[in-house]
Order: C-alpha cells, then structure tokens, then sequence
C-alpha cells in the first residue's frame, strides 16, 4: 500500500490526538487513510474577480473526493486591485502576491498535504498561487476562475477599462457625468475577473502554456454553469496524479515551459505584469528567466489576437471563437510552441491540444498572418534603463517619441497635474520612487493612464515610470524601469526639460536621455536617497528583503 507524504499527520500511535482532528472534521477511518489534498483558493467579497471562485472550489472538493482522496478547503487572502486603484491601497498589492506564495507554503508545509488545487481569478492572486504551487513541488493544479461577461452600453460591449477612460473623458469635457454613471452601472454585469486580456486573463493563458492548468479553461466566462463539471474533473484528475505519483509542479516549470508562456503573452498583446511574474515563477524552480530571456522570446513571437485594450475582443469572444486551447494551438501550428514541454496531467501539451481547434482568423489571426510580426510587449533598454523597461506595444499608432522630461516624485503629484491636464502634448511624464523598494508596493498606475487615453492625449503624451501598469493600459506607457530611483538607478536623477528619447520599433528597443554619460554619471555621484516614510509594518518587511522588478521582485 502506498504511503502518502500526509500519512505524517495521522500514522501512528503518537499521532492518534490528530486523528481526533480529523474525525472532528467528519471523515471516517477509511478516508483518514487516503491522500489529502488543499484546495486552496482566494474567493470571498473583497471584488467580482472572487466573488465566485468558493463555488467552483466546492466542485472541485467533490472532484477531489470521487477521485479517492480527502479535500480540505483552505482559503487564502486576496487583494483587489480594482478596489485598489489609485490610492494608497495599491501599496498592497504585489506585497499580496508574497503573502499568498508564503500562505500556500505555510498550508501545505504544517499539514503534508500531498497535492494542491488552486483556485484564483486576480491580478496577484493567479501568480501568488502559482509561485506557491511550484514552490511545495507537491502535484498541483491551478484553475482560473473565469472573466466576468461583458457589459452592454449604447448598443455595444463594454467592460471596465472603457470606464476608467471615460472618467479622462469627462474631464477633458468630452463625456458627462452622466454617461459616466451609466457606463458604472453598465461594465461589470457579472462575477469574474476583467473581461480585456488584462493581467488576470494574461495570467490565466500563463499557466496553460506553462503546464499548470487545463487546456481551455481559462477564457469560459466565469459564471457559465460548465466550469462546475470541468471543476469536479479537474479535482479527479489531480486525485489520480496524487495516487499514481504524477508529476509535481516544480518539475513542470522548465525553461521551455517558460518560453511558452512568454509566447502566449506576446501573442495575445498581453498585460506587461507577465514580465513581472514569470521570473518569479521560474525562481521558485531554480531557474534564472530574465527580462532579457523574455524579450529574446517576444521578438520572435509575432501578435495573433486581437484582444481588448489594444484590440476589438474581450475574453467572451475569445471563448465564442476557440478558447485559449485555440491560441496554444495556433502556436503550436505555426512551430513556436514547444509541444513536448509537459503538463500537470503527464501529458506533453501537444497531446493535450491533439483535438483543439485552429485560429479563427479574426479574433486570433494564424502565425503566417499575424497582427504585428513581433511582440504585443516588448523591453527597452538605454542609459535611462539599462536594466529594462516594459512597453505595450498592441494598438499603438506610433512607435516613436521623444520630447521633454516632467518629472514627479510620486503617483499623487502626477495625478494632480493630469486631472488639471497641466501637461504639453510631447511631453514625457516620469512617475519615480513607486518602485518595488521606493514604494513601496510598485504601484500600478491605471489611474493615470486612463485618464491620458480619456483625454485623448494616450499616444501624444508618454509616461514612465519604476512602479508598474494594469493590464487594462493602453497608450506611450513605459513601466518597471530598472534600476528604481530608490536604489540610485538613473530615473532618479531626471530633471525637468531632459530629453526622453523612446524607440520601440523591432530591433531598436531603446529608452535614452540626452545626457552624456560623464554629465550622468556626475549626477548619479551627487544623488542621495530619497527619505521614506514608514507605511506600515508588512510594507517595512516587504521593502526590506524585496529584489528589483527585473528579476521578479521576490523577496528571497
């Protein structure tokens, strides 16, 4: 008979008070004896992207169940970033996605659990859960919980990043008040994460291509009835790998699977926060993937779908036309996808998409006829960021910009300067001190940005920054420059009236100052640190310890 890993809690003499425990807990003898297994997930009310997922982790209790094992509901904290936006809260962010990687390890560590199903569907909480899945390197699955359905305004889709934009709008005086209040009451009609191919969606098209997750799960809209079966087959499954020694998570995340899920985001056009996740994902499996391994992989994977917010489709239409299945197999059709990396399942992910279906060719284009022959992202470098920086480049107009340096000291100051729209078309607007370390927190500045596209200035006016963006920005938004002003990277030392030079055309990348470099090396000699303020215990932990964006940001 096979000894399972939580036999630990229960076997035994000494371990008879524990089997107490679980008799408390309603199981009987012959169910004490079988493999335990998490199922760990972030629903609860703090936003509509959770607000369903402790439905879907019942089905999958019941999956866990039928397949001969014990589950044990464990939920997790969860940080909004739509309640988040735009204030201080947004500090908590990425610190949450620590908190859950550290939450899934402390669970699965203290009480041997032999595998994990993990349940999420928001920005941090979908990379929070995959980092502490490959972290335990126990069997695991991860299982998005679908985007929300579209909103539905003056005849036609909407969703929640038109909104930000029309609050730009209403202060430039192109929108009312009013219509404001009726696109509020109009864009997020159901539960799920945002409907765009933001950095939920991203993520979630993430962890198929990386192995961790069903093929084609990712983009069924959140509240339609068949996740409940897909929900229970997936806690099965996992029961089955759990018995039969399947793969673990750790295994699974190799350098190949990396490439493919940095392919998926190019492809897509999607959020600039995969570049922020996935070397922190590859950290957990002892691999080195760097802003530089990421770029290598974008410019050779050309723009296949045509995805909101720099495309027509939300992730609805995605589901109507295909699914995710269909993006990997389009892929994998047009040689990019490595088809023998292996999946949560024991299968090779070209096994998995033997019966998908091919591109449509609207909504996702095949490779010989792709949107854009390289990435919907792409990285600068220069002497403004010599470690990286991130662009989305989907949607734009222009490739090019240069003009003038207004630099801010942080998020409230340029807020202020947007909203009274004191800013002259050309101008680069750089946010410092909202890095990773500088925050801390790297706060995403969707706020902002929506209100330059709001105001019609998204592609006339630049901004740059050491915090980060949404996935729901579009427009000259340039994020994770590196190395942050905290740490004396030359962001700090921009003055007013420096000229910004960005280039994002394919084989340039650039992002420079017209500065010399002995004029900026004078400069970096004179700098000191910008003073901090305390914000709170879990913030002075995280700033202490946190690496720079170009690395993952994790925090050992």
């Amino acid at each position: 008979m096979t000894r399972f890993r939580s036999a630990t809690i229960h076997d035994g003499l000494l371990r008879a008070p524990t089997r107490g425990f679980l008799h408390a807990l309603g199981q009987n003898t012959e169910e004490i004896a079988r493999p335990h297994i998490a199922v760990i997930h972030t629903g609860g009310e703090m936003s509509p992207c959770n607000m369903l997922l402790r439905e879907q982790a019942l089905q999958a209790k019941t999956g866990v169940y039928a397949g001969g094992a014990m589950p044990h509901e464990c939920p997790v904290v969860s940080v909004s970033d739509g309640l988040a936006i735009a204030h201080e809260g947004m500090r908590w962010s990425l610190v949450s996605r620590e908190l859950i990687a550290d939450s899934v390890e402390a669970t699965t560590g203290a009480h041997r659990w032999d595998g994990i199903v993990a349940i999420g569907g928001c920005d941090k909480n979908i990379p929070g859960l995959l980092m502490g899945m490959v972290r335990c390197d126990v069997p695991a699955v991860f299982c998005f919980g679908g985007a929300a359905m579209p909103g539905r305004f003056e005849g036609a889709d909407t969703h929640i990043g038109e909104t930000y934009e029309t609050v730009g709008r209403v202060l430039a005086g192109e929108a009312t008040e009013v219509e404001l209040e009726a696109r509020v009451r109009a864009c997020v009609p159901t539960g799920g994460a945002c409907a765009g191919q933001f950095t939920a969606n991203t993520m979630a098209l993430v962890a198929e291509a990386l192995g961790l997750a069903p093929i084609g799960l990712a983009m069924v809209p959140a509240v339609y009835s068949a996740r409940q079966a897909v929900m229970r087959q997936v806690g099965a499954q996992l029961a089955a790998r759990v018995r039969d020694g399947g793969p673990t998570a750790r295994t699974i995340v190799t350098r190949e699977a990396l490439e493919n899920a940095c392919m998926v985001v190019s492809a897509t056009g999607g959020s600039t926060n995969a570049a922020l996740h996935l070397p922190a994902i590859a950290h957990e499996a002892g691999i080195a993937f760097t802003l530089a391994d990421i770029d290598a992989v974008f410019a050779r994977t050309p723009l296949l779908a045509d995805l909101a917010p720099g495309g027509r489709y939300l992730a609805r239409h995605l589901h109507d036309a295909g699914g995710s299945a269909m993006v990997l197999r389009t892929l994998l059709d047009g040689g990019l996808l490595h088809g023998h990396a292996m999946t949560w399942t024991g299968r090779t992910i070209a096994d998995e998409l033997a019966d998908a279906p091919a591109s449509d060719g609207t909504v996702v284009r095949p490779v010989s006829s792709p949107r854009a022959p390289t990435a919907g992202v792409v990285v600068l470098t220069g002497n403004l960021c010599p470690d990286g920086a991130l662009l989305k480049v989907a949607g734009l107009e222009t490739l090019v910009h240069e003009g003038p340096a207004r630099v801010f000291e942080s998020e409230e100051d340029a807020l202020e300067s947007v909203r009274a729209q004191r800013y002259t078309l050309g101008d680069v607007l750089v946010i410092r001190n909202e890095g990773p370390r500088g925050g801390p927190g790297m706060r995403e500045m969707l706020g902002i940005t929506a209100l330059l596209y709001g105001q019609g200035v998204g592609q006339q006016v630049a901004l740059l920054t050491d915090g980060r963006f949404s996935g729901a920005t579009r427009g000259l938004c340039i994020g994770h420059a590196g190395p942050e002003a905290y740490v004396g990277g030359p962001i700090a030392v921009l003055r007013d009236g420096d000229r910004i030079r960005i280039d994002a055309r394919p084989g340039v990348q650039t992002i420079s100052v017209a500065l010399s470099d002995a004029e900026l090396a004078e400069r970096l000699a004179a700098w000191t640190p910008r003073p901090h303020v305390s914000r709170g215990v879990a913030l002075e932990k995280y700033r202490a310890v946190v690496g720079p964006a170009a690395r993952g940001a994790v925090t050992f």
